[in-house]
């Protein structure tokens, strides 16, 4: 008999396998609603099964800690059982000889001590404080609450004029989320539950390609009250766009050349080409909203000042956006050849041009505005473009797709390293970028594990231009000086838009998150919208237009399928203009995809919930 053999998987080992698949993919596609202590209950119950009893922490304590978990969930527990929890799962953390014992108990130290007053409410009331009225897990993450299920149920019919219609009742960009929204939604589909998510955005871009013009809804009959939106941007034409269909007359003031904020000069037209995106602003315009263009607010010659626009408007909304650019803070970073991104791409915006032509380029930083001038600067024409990273390449903040269509254009990604300074001659050139290899370390807040330091040299990057892609800033100065609060650079505003001590001032977006999505921006004027019209007294109503009907859903198998992704053009093409990289999806994977939604408007608590929000 030999000694050894191949090991292969047994029948048992196999089945585990998957079922451990079937968990992870249940826990991807659990909803936002679910009642925090069932969800600590239910995963402590299954790590304690994972252990392997030796230690007392794990054997006795886990199981305590289920018990006292049970307790709250039954209704038998005392506020002094929370404390008993909270004291519990500190003990287990800290003396816990394995991973699977402290992490478990880490989990119910963080919720005991993060939704206290959801026990709380168990203890007292015996329910849950979660909030169960959207029950639609992709409805529930878009920000703006888009009817997801139901635009896509209309496109699977072919009714796609119908499905824009749908959008627009709470995103007035439904082609310019087509193209660039981070599409949060997809994260939690229930779809991951069988193989992956629905192609959410996709089914978004299907609708705006094939629907034609859809004219806006017929306005309210007007109210008398004018209304000032100070900026262009997502958010400032999101908020006009409503209040001008509740008949308060709207007028957008904007700094720049054309409306769409950072849609227009922060997106580089080959994802966003300029047309597209008109179709979106020409829609918001035909309701009647008024236009200054080239007209900053401030006190100089020709300016309209805050004070006019608060005596001459019955409210005002700033939405500035975010346009200024950071600095990185590195010698040397006033060199010629170092520019900034949003410097960069508001050039190519506004129809101008960076010589890049046989140039090497060095970008620093790896969020979407990263990857955005690293495929421009290649399109430019530079001889190789170098993206420097201090974290790992799968730690970018950048959507994966964008990263690996740069690298399929010709980008290379240094990642682990930190830049510390920029080298120069004598005419002040840049002539390299000096970075410090680095090593992933601890894990820090926000999830991802920081660079540490390591025993590895400087390392010289020659480069003719570095570009500056860390982030953007808001100008705030002037709305400081006339007594809109500020904190921490932004301008400080309720959750629900209004700016403390200013009666009849509002603001969102980015001035007032810092710099996000598109999609929060849209959803910040949204709600400016509705609280602004209830601030000059009235309540009006936007709602699925009424010939709108979501089609039914249909009793049917949903086997496992893969998911359409949306191709684009090769990148030997693509590289040598400006235009759109994606391509249209066709009618046949139009109708797969969308076949794959699992209808959670109906299905599960859809059905005992309605589904859908028709107004707001």
């Amino acid at each position: 008999m030999s000694r050894l053999s191949i090991t292969t998987k047994s029948a048992a080992q196999t089945t585990v396998e998957r079922l451990y698949k079937d968990l992870e993919r249940r826990i991807v596609a659990s909803p936002p609603g679910l009642c925090p202590v069932d969800l600590a209950s239910a995963f402590l119950k299954l790590c304690h099964a994972q252990t392997c009893g030796k230690c007392v922490p794990c054997r006795i304590g886990l199981g305590q800690l289920s018990n006292l978990l049970d307790q709250v969930l039954d209704g038998e527990a005392t506020m002094e059982t929370i404390d008993l929890i909270e004291t519990t799962a500190r003990v287990i953390a800290d003396t816990a000889d394995c991973a699977i014992g402290f992490s478990a108990a880490s989990m119910v130290l963080k919720g005991v001590t993060g939704f206290r007053d959801d026990y709380e409410e168990h203890v007292r009331y015996g329910k849950c404080l979660a909030s169960l009225e959207q029950p639609v897990p992709c409805v529930a993450l878009c920000p703006a609450g888009v009817d997801i299920p139901g635009y896509i149920a209309l496109v699977a019919e072919g009714r796609y004029a119908d499905a824009v219609k749908l959008i627009r009742k709470d995103n007035p960009f439904p082609t310019a989320c087509a193209l660039v929204c981070e599409h949060p939604c997809e994260a939690r589909c229930r779809r991951n539950m069988l193989d992956t998510s629905v192609n959410i955005r996709g089914m978004k871009l299907a609708a705006v390609d094939y629907a034609g013009k859809v004219p806006a809804p017929v306005k309210a009959e007007s109210t008398g009250k004018k209304v000032a939106v100070i900026g262009g941007g997502p958010s400032g034409l999101s908020a006009a766009y409503y209040l001008q269909l509740m008949g308060h007359q709207t007028t957008v003031y904007e700094t720049h050349k054309h409306l769409g904020g950072m849609l227009y000069y922060g997106i580089p037209s080959y994802r966003l080409p300029r047309e597209r995106l008109d179709e979106d602003i020409d829609n918001i315009l035909s309701t009647g909203v008024e236009v200054r263009l080239e007209n900053r607010v401030g006190d100089g010659k020709d300016q309209i000042s805050m004070n006019e626009l608060r005596e001459n408007y019955d409210a005002v909304y700033i939405s500035i956006g975010a346009h200024t650019d950071k600095k990185v803070g590195l010698t040397g970073e006033d060199a010629r050849g170092v520019i900034s991104a949003v410097e960069m791409l508001g050039t190519l915006a506004d129809g101008g041009t960076v010589d890049l032509k046989g140039k090497r380029v060095t970008v620093i930083g790896g969020g979407n505005v990263a990857m955005d001038v690293t495929r421009s600067a290649i399109r430019l024409g530079a001889s190789e473009v170098t993206v420097v990273y201090r974290r790992r390449q799968v730690d970018m903040t950048a959507l994966p797709e964008e990263v690996r269509s740069a690298i399929a254009e010709g980008a290379q990604i240094r990642e682990l390293h930190a830049p510390i300074r920029i080298e120069e001659d004598e005419e002040h050139q840049v002539t390299a970028l000096v970075a410090q290899p680095k090593m992933i370390g601890l894990v820090g807040r926000d999830g991802r594990p920081a660079p540490a330091d390591s025993a590895e040299p400087e390392v010289r990057i020659p480069c003719d231009i570095v570009v500056v892609a860390i982030g953007q800033g808001i100008e705030t100065h002037y709305f400081e000086d006339r007594g809109i609060p500020i904190k921490h650079g932004v301008i400080a505003a309720e959750n629900w838009s209004a700016v403390e001590n200013a009666p009849g001032v509002f603001a969102g977006g980015d001035c007032v998150t810092g710099p996000a999505t598109a999609i929060r921006a849209i959803a910040a004027g949204k709600v400016a919208a509705a609280n602004i019209d209830n601030y000059l007294g009235y309540n009006h109503i936007i709602s699925i237009d009424k010939d709108v009907r979501i089609p039914a859903p249909k009793i049917k198998d949903y086997p496992s399928c893969g998911r359409i992704h949306i191709k684009e053009r090769d990148a030997a093409c693509r590289i040598k203009d400006f235009d759109a990289v994606e391509c249209a999806l066709t009618e046949e994977e139009i109708q797969q995809e969308a076949g794959r939604c699992l209808r959670c408007d109906h299905f599960g608590f859809g059905i005992l919930k309605g589904g859908r929000e028709t107004k707001w």
